[in-house]
């Protein structure tokens, strides 16, 4: 490249919508500016005394905007308010060894809040004699000093040191909405205390047939879940495609792992968002209320209390009506949709109609 060379930061749309958008806001003509442009019109048409008769404007400030227009080229965007933040402002006066002290509890407790950091700051205070800071003028001082914020660190391949910044993850898309079985299956985890004891209970539902799985464990981890979702996988007789989960610990690890191999696409709810997983959710209220709040000391061995579960689940698939359904069951669901599929003669004992047929 040729020294002297212009070189664009930006190249093709990028810089044609970059370079609108400039062009756009620094001619920019407020609605203020504008009436003192019909101001100074008028002016010129009328003479100087009609025009402070008509708008009530002095003659040192009409002058002041005649002035500014001339200076402005005559460009009405001349005229715009100027920015009127004092050149010199106040500086907050503290004791330097007050500042060394909040960065040195910013270091050692990383983005500790400036409510709890002012809690920490009271007996330094009282120690050397300083005025002690409210929460809100310590907020003022962490801003002062740059914000204070630390980060995680790694280091690269190349050898330096990076930020390292959290994993992002695949998160529900607001119109994903199940089309058919195996679309979209969701799990959950319920925790039940029982004489100190605690037990979880893991919750599967395909959202379109609303087929529903549980399993008791007395793990969390994410190698219990992955092995529910293989036996889940397993019984349920259509593949899945899309898998939707909270962010809890037990769906990360070992569970993503076996989806990543699956090659299932992993959605997560926003936090503190439950209702973006309301099918599981209404069916982990059912299956407590109607189950386990009945069996709750079975929980303490949970290879019985599995056991009657596998028998109320098969109730729950088969028999029992549902108002998604218009009153008919998970199984009669999943029957009259293979019923509208395509027939295979190829291999006609594994199609979808005659799986469905074992569990009659």
């Amino acid at each position: 490249m040729g020294r002297g060379r212009f070189q664009p930061a930006f190249k093709g749309l990028h810089f044609t919508t970059c370079y609108n958008n400039a062009v756009r806001w620094s001619h920019m003509v407020t609605a203020k500016a504008a009436q003192k442009y019909e101001v100074l019109i008028f002016w010129e048409k009328y003479g100087l005394q009609a025009t402070m008769d008509a708008f009530k404007v002095s003659r040192r400030t009409l002058f002041l905007w005649k002035k500014l227009l001339r200076d402005g080229r005559g460009k009405p965007e001349a005229l715009n308010d100027q920015s009127k933040t004092p050149e010199h402002t106040r500086i907050r006066a503290w004791p330097l060894e007050l500042l060394e002290e909040i960065k040195r509890q910013r270091m050692e407790h990383p983005n500790l809040g400036k409510a709890k950091l002012q809690k920490l700051l009271i007996p330094f205070c009282r120690k050397h004699n300083f005025p002690i800071p409210s929460a809100s003028t310590v907020g003022r001082l962490i801003n002062d000093m740059g914000g204070l914020r630390v980060f995680p660190q790694k280091i690269s391949h190349f050898g330096k040191i990076k930020k390292a910044n959290r994993k992002k993850v695949l998160r529900k898309p607001k119109d994903l909405k199940a089309t058919h079985p195996g679309h979209v299956v969701a799990l959950d985890t319920v925790e039940r205390f029982v004489h100190g004891c605690r037990r979880y209970i893991i919750t599967f539902e395909d959202i379109h047939s609303r087929f529903g799985f549980a399993w008791s464990t007395t793990s969390h981890a994410s190698k219990a879940a992955a092995e529910f979702f293989e036996l889940c996988r397993m019984v349920f007789p259509v593949p899945f495609e899309n898998v939707l989960t909270d962010n809890g610990s037990e769906f990360k690890k070992d569970f993503s792992k076996a989806l990543a191999e699956l090659h299932l696409t992993h959605y997560h709810t926003y936090p503190r968002t439950p209702k973006m997983n309301a099918h599981c959710e209404r069916f982990n209220r059912t299956i407590q209320e109607e189950f386990v709040d009945f069996h709750a000391h079975e929980l303490l061995e949970p290879e019985k209390f599995n056991i009657i579960l596998m028998e109320w689940l098969v109730w729950y698939n088969c028999e029992r009506p549902h108002w998604a359904h218009k009153l008919d069951t998970p199984l009669q669901s999943l029957l009259s949709w293979s019923q509208t599929q395509q027939e295979c003669n190829y291999g006609w004992t594994d199609t979808c109609f005659c799986v469905f047929q074992r569990f009659l």
